[in-house]
């Protein structure tokens, strides 16, 4: 069984920042992918960031030059750095992972078998 627990979620002002992290307690497979997914309030859950085992990331557009996705392979740990935040990323933040093949990440929902429960990022402007 995989766990996944995320930290670092609070309340910030627009143009703060947070840093979101992720800690498995394994992965399925010495290839993976760990994703950020956000659900806002009454919306669908999205895609935000996601990386590879080997260190290739991949980024919706929303987060795009404001969140940088890394990890420490060591801790089993990936962290999801967001700048320049916006009351519209007020979400509810999920780390997700799964095994992978040698395709870079894709942010799609279903593929994902294993999911933390959660942490609240609030935005106000």
């Amino acid at each position: 069984q995989v766990q996944l627990v995320e930290s670092g979620g609070g309340s910030v002002q627009s143009g703060g920042s947070l840093r979101l992290s992720c800690a498995a307690s394994r992965y399925r497979s010495s290839r993976y992918c760990v994703a950020w997914f956000r659900q806002p309030p009454g919306k669908e859950r999205e895609g935000v960031a996601a990386i590879h085992s080997d260190g290739r990331t991949t980024a919706a557009d929303s987060a795009a030059g404001r969140f940088t996705i890394s990890q420490d392979k060591s801790k089993k740990t990936v962290y999801l750095q967001m700048d320049s935040l916006k009351p519209e990323d007020t979400a509810m933040y999920y780390c997700a992972a799964a095994g992978w093949g040698s395709a870079g990440c894709r942010l799609i929902r279903d593929i994902f078998p294993d999911w933390g429960p959660g942490t609240q990022v609030t935005v106000s402007s």
